[in-house]
């Protein structure tokens, strides 16, 4: 009976330490029983091409191209044509009016042409009386030579080159969103497989209890815990689905993925051999990023309003030089030439909602000052915290991986010594535990250090550029 117990003890021992090594192993990834393998970078392109997402950010680009054709002074010919006819109830006499006139305005200069015919037939003469006026009409002090409408272009090319940006930034914004749900799908994928092997192993030791049970080795206690042990394996194997199942959703949305075969990530080698050094980067980004230029034009912008409602100000002063022609006629016969020279004014006196749009907008220039300033700080702390946060995942990765072969040494120790009953069965749980927490750790650092790669790159505006939007897009 001896010799019997001590060779249930050794086959008990090489089981045990079957089951230790094989949960340290990894699942390899094969096409040909695990389905079609997705590098990021596949994923990544395919995504931007498929995604309406996208389409939809750039599609804000469309109407900055007509922004200015809003919001500037039609420069169009204006054709303008009236007819009278008056009747005269007391006198029984009427006088038809024809007036027929083409009108043009050079926004950029201010200056507007306007050439005018105009055809009367009286009651007392049998013959039409007719005029031709052509009329150059110049502003000299509000909209002088055209400095408002110039300003106010200034200050539309300011906002379409922030919108141009902000689309940019939308798109940046979007692109990490799908490439972090990338990191999260291949996160939900390596935890499944630990999870599976986990469970795996332990209903193999839970079989091997209930053979040691029925040759009277193991206690009824220890197959208890061990079937508590199986079943809190099999909860977190549940939720481990569940949550691959979402992540696994979420790209398949992304890339419009439509057939039947099953995708699997592979571990995401972007951006390893990136150096990323604060110093030197955020001094980078300070002098050549989006976010950077959006804040100087945001200033110059509200510099511009300031000028424009300055102008405003000033009185609607017009200097006025024509050339009229007098004649009987619809081809003015007998005509009589004049050339004029004026000035028309305008000038309200309390100037009350002008003066109040210049004060307000010399308060927004200030704020806007003050904006910049504020979020240059914040932005330096940002980035600052987030570089310490990449540094510190750096380094609990590295002691994950430390803490994996020690835990693993941990559990072939405690197989060792369960078998030849030294310790109970709860040390040896506690050990296998202790593993499978360290291998889900070494995965969650390892993954949280490359979402915060995609972040750094993110908030530094280097994870996309314009040139590279219009390679991926070049409709």
């Amino acid at each position: 009976m001896k010799y019997i117990k001590t060779y249930f003890l050794i086959m008990l021992c090489l089981s045990f330490v079957s089951i230790s090594t094989a949960q340290l192993s990894n699942i390899s990834v094969e096409k040909s029983n695990n389905g079609r393998i997705i590098t990021i970078n596949e994923f990544i392109k395919l995504a931007t091409k498929n995604d309406t997402e996208f389409e939809k950010i750039l599609i804000d680009e469309l109407p900055l191209q007509y922004r200015k054709d809003l919001n500037l002074p039609a420069r169009d010919i204006v054709l303008e044509i009236k007819g009278q006819y008056a009747l005269f109830l007391s006198q029984d006499r009427e006088e038809p009016e024809a007036t027929v006139s083409l009108s043009k305005l050079f926004p950029y200069s201010g200056t507007e042409l306007t050439a005018a015919y105009k055809s009367t037939s009286t009651f007392s003469s049998t013959i039409n009386s007719s005029e031709f006026t052509f009329t150059i009409s110049q502003p000299i002090a509000e909209n002088a030579f055209g400095s408002a409408t110039r300003l106010r272009d200034k200050i539309i090319g300011v906002e379409i080159d922030v919108i141009k940006h902000q689309v940019v930034e939308a798109y940046e914004d979007y692109l990490a969103i799908v490439m972090v749900a990338y990191f999260n799908w291949y996160e939900a994928y390596e935890n499944l497989k630990i999870g599976e092997s986990s469970y795996g192993e332990n209903l193999k030791l839970m079989d091997n209890i209930k053979e040691r049970q029925k040759s009277s080795i193991a206690l009824p206690i220890d197959v208890n815990k061990i079937n508590l042990q199986v079943l809190a394996k099999k909860e977190t194997l549940i939720g481990l689905q569940e949550k691959y199942q979402n992540a696994l959703n979420f790209i398949k949305k992304a890339i419009r993925y439509a057939t039947d075969e099953e995708i699997v990530p592979q571990k995401p080698n972007i951006y390893e051999d990136l150096n990323i050094s604060f110093d030197s980067d955020f001094e980078d980004f300070r002098r050549t990023s989006r976010t950077y230029d959006i804040l100087k034009l945001l200033e110059d912008k509200s510099s511009f309003e300031v000028d424009k409602n300055a102008n405003d100000l000033l009185p609607s002063i017009n200097l006025l030089i024509g050339y009229k022609v007098d004649g009987d006629d619809h081809e003015i016969r007998n005509e009589e030439n004049m050339v004029f020279t004026g000035i028309s004014m305008e000038w309200p006196f309390s100037d009350q909602v002008e003066r109040a749009e210049y004060e307000t907008s010399k308060i927004s220039l200030n704020k806007q000052k003050l904006t910049t300033s504020n979020t240059h700080y914040k932005l330096y702390t940002d980035i600052k915290n987030l570089f310490q946060t990449i540094k510190r995942e750096e380094q609990l990765g590295k002691i994950a991986q430390e803490k994996i072969g020690l835990a693993q040494s941990v559990v072939d120790d405690e197989t060792e010594n369960y078998s030849f009953g030294k310790v109970t069965i709860n040390d040896y749980i506690q050990a296998v535990n202790g593993l499978d927490s360290n291998r889900f750790n070494q995965v969650l650092h390892e993954v949280q250090n490359r979402k915060f790669i995609i972040e750094w790159l993110r908030i530094t505006d280097r994870l996309i550029n314009k040139k590279e939007i219009k390679e991926r897009h070049p409709k």
